[in-house]
């Protein structure tokens, strides 16, 4: 078997292939051309959107030649894979704009040069399709029987699925056609909610052109405790650094399970292997591997520097002298932050209205029990002790803050913010 399956197979990307054998061949023979999906129906990709992509720089720098196909023109009708209803139709222009700017994310993680890695745009095929030609020419080969098997289709035939959406499994075996017959691809992978589509594509590539092409999925990644990996308080983790700061994509990592470490070690970093099982070996601190883990996956989504900028500021929040000045101020930088009057201070600060004005808890009452059952928290930037305040008449005075007049307040394990005054 090629290398690079059993690197793919070994970090748990692989759960269907239509042919390993066939396709482990087709590598040793010379690179293989693959193809990977992606909708803009809106303007950032999600981490989910990402395991893909993550097997996409794998088979690249194995010596594959990909192509990250942006679909603006199967977008115009939505893909009805893992949905319980039709999508919301976006604008022409819209799914444009959206476009543009998952490719430039894309484009940062992959580095595309039009040789090795490139990308593609359906719309340039899809949106002036002749509808009469395209079910003479690519329609007769479907069977509707067989496309209500996919659990794609019997899943929403329980709520209902459109005409609309009954075309899309038509248009992406289309694109895998197409691409195909523009630049010989002869793999497309993806999550394994489109093993129908893929195979579907498959076939039809084998019933006009007489050629083995090939199709790999990759699982829809779970939590250990069964919950959707990605999913936080505040929605899906994003990419965009204006809906998901650096900040709080660092933290969603650094506060994973201990079960999940060394799994999301393996597939959404490239640390060699033997390193993530010396991280997560018996007897390592999980924490250690946690923080390793979030450094890797923030610098591989925004850059060394806001990596680093992330790693301090939880360091500043949770405290420790080990935290340099240099640090400690990039620390601050990164955190949320609110800006509170110096005055209620000086006057004390009741901590029940200190952590609802600071946005830690949506409303007063909340803060009041956050503080009862033990999860209210502060320090200084930078100092080496985390006070807990459980008494929910506790004032805080000026005398509290550092000479900046700075405060850290941290709520339960995972919610911080650096209060300023002015």
């Amino acid at each position: 078997m090629h290398s690079v399956i059993k690197n793919l197979q070994t970090r748990g990307f692989i759960q269907q292939c239509t042919s390993m054998d066939g396709l482990s061949k087709a590598m040793e023979e010379g690179p293989v051309i693959f193809y990977v999906g992606c909708d803009p129906t809106g303007p950032s990709l999600h981490i989910g959107h990402m395991v893909p992509f993550f097997a996409y720089r794998h088979l690249r720098e194995a010596g594959q030649k990909g192509i990250a196909l942006i679909g603006a023109g199967t977008a115009r009708i939505g893909d009805p894979s893992g949905k319980t209803e039709l999508r919301k139709m976006l604008s022409y222009e819209t799914l444009d704009t959206n476009a543009a700017s998952i490719t430039t994310q894309l484009d940062r993680f992959i580095g595309f040069d039009d040789d090795t890695a490139r990308t593609a745009n359906n719309k340039d095929w899809l949106a002036e399709l002749n509808y009469i030609d395209f079910l003479r020419d690519i329609g007769s080969h479907f069977s509707v029987n067989r496309m209500l098997t996919f659990e794609t289709y019997k899943k929403r035939l329980e709520t209902g699925l459109s005409f609309v959406e009954f075309n899309y499994q038509l248009l992406q075996s289309y694109d895998f056609l197409e691409l195909y017959r523009r630049y010989g691809c002869r793999l497309q992978i993806g999550g394994d909610d489109q093993w129908g589509n893929i195979v579907a594509g498959v076939d039809l590539i084998r019933r006009i052109e007489g050629t083995e092409v090939f199709g790999m999925t990759f699982p829809l990644v779970t939590t250990a405790d069964g919950s959707k990996m990605g999913k936080t308080e505040k929605g899906a983790l994003f990419l965009d650094p204006a809906i998901t700061s650096p900040y709080d994509f660092f933290q969603y990592w650094r506060n994973v399970q201990d079960a999940d470490i060394r799994r999301f070690l393996l597939m959404f970093t490239f640390l060699p292997v033997e390193e993530c099982d010396a991280l997560t070996a018996p007897g390592k601190n999980p924490n250690e591997a946690k923080e390793r883990l979030a450094w890797e996956i923030t610098a591989l989504i925004h850059s060394q520097t806001e990596a680093d900028r992330a790693l301090a500021a939880a360091k500043a929040a949770f405290g420790g002298n080990a935290v340099g000045s240099g640090d400690r101020d990039a620390g601050k930088a990164a955190m949320p932050q609110t800006k509170l009057s110096r005055t209620a201070f000086e006057t004390g600060y009741n901590i029940v209205d200190l952590f609802f004005d600071a946005g830690l808890e949506p409303s007063k009452s909340e803060a009041r029990r956050l503080i009862q059952q033990g999860g209210a928290f502060m320090s200084v930037p930078g100092g080496s002790n985390l006070e807990a305040i459980s008494d929910v008449t506790t004032l805080i005075y000026a005398d509290r803050l550092n000479a900046e007049g700075e405060l850290i307040l941290r709520a339960g394990k995972k919610r911080f913010c650096l209060v300023t005054t002015g």
